[in-house]
């Protein structure tokens, strides 16, 4: 007898329509958590205090989405060879904050709060308010907003 362990799609090959995908979380690196998390938590992600010394963190936003971080310490205790990246992003988070005037005040106040601002917020030709900073780590992080229409 032969258990059958997931569905198989008609079509050889794809899976696409056969099973359903779902974002469990998002996982960062982090050399520094308590400064990586200061920086989510002004950026406004609810993270639970006491845990800025933690291996492993995660936090809940408001659609479901998990960040979670995880140690470069943390991550080599099951990848012995692990190596953070280098040389620029390779995925950006971008947050939607409702409002081309509070993506300026964000970005703002996150460089205030001594945060590096990368692209100061400008009105992108795809109808955005947008703007990026830098986490901690280096992790690109946009803040974008529909542009209101005059």
């Amino acid at each position: 007898m032969v258990a059958v362990l997931f569905k198989t799609c008609r079509r050889p090959g794809s899976y696409v329509g056969c099973m359903a995908l779902k974002l469990g979380f998002i996982g960062i690196v982090t050399r520094d958590m308590r400064s990586s998390l200061e920086f989510y938590r002004s950026l406004g992600v609810q993270i639970e205090d006491g845990q800025d010394s933690a291996p492993h963190v995660d936090a809940k936003l408001d659609d479901g989405v998990t960040l979670a971080w995880d140690t470069v310490e943390t991550i080599r205790g099951f990848d012995p060879t692990y190596t953070p990246g280098s040389g620029g992003h390779r995925i950006a988070l971008a947050f939607d904050k409702g409002s081309p005037a509070a993506v300026d005040a964000a970005f703002a106040a996150l460089v205030e709060a001594g945060h590096t601002g990368h692209v100061e917020p400008w009105d992108a030709h795809w109808g955005q308010r947008y703007a990026t900073l830098l986490d901690p780590d280096g992790n690109s992080v946009d803040l974008y907003a529909e542009l209101l229409e005059n």
